[in-house]
């Protein structure tokens, strides 16, 4: 719950769905065992990524969507994964900044776990 815009609900889900931290190789692959990373559809020398996969819980998907778009719209203190947001909000629009938050989220918490670090808010300068 260090991280800005994640609360009890969204840290006992992550908890739950995740279950065992050592069961992934990286933290990156969490974002696929949650359904949000992009599908793929390749076939010769077609290369179309879709929309995100939705695999996995469906509640965790939606709190940790909750939690980025908290993040994102509601949180007044600035981290360097806000401002990635705010620029990535900018240039995609603000639905596909949310989920690419989301996932970022999943990533930085399966690593907190891991660790047992505490969440670091970035330089002054990303902000």
């Amino acid at each position: 719950m260090g991280i800005p815009g994640v609360g009890e609900i969204t840290a006992l889900s992550f908890k739950a769905a995740v279950d065992d931290p050592a069961c992934f190789k990286s933290s990156r692959t969490v974002g696929a065992h949650i359904g949000l990373t992009r599908r793929r559809f390749q076939s010769g020398e077609t290369d179309n990524p879709g929309r995100i996969s939705h695999a996995g819980d469906a509640d965790v998907r939606a709190t940790l969507y909750a939690a980025a778009n908290a993040m994102l719209m509601r949180s007044i203190t600035w981290s360097s994964l806000k401002a990635w947001g705010v620029r990535l909000m900018k240039a995609k629009g603000r639905r596909r900044a949310i989920v690419a938050v989301a996932r970022k989220i999943a990533v930085v918490l399966h690593r907190m776990w891991v660790d047992g670090s505490d969440f670091r808010l970035g330089s002054e300068t990303a902000a």
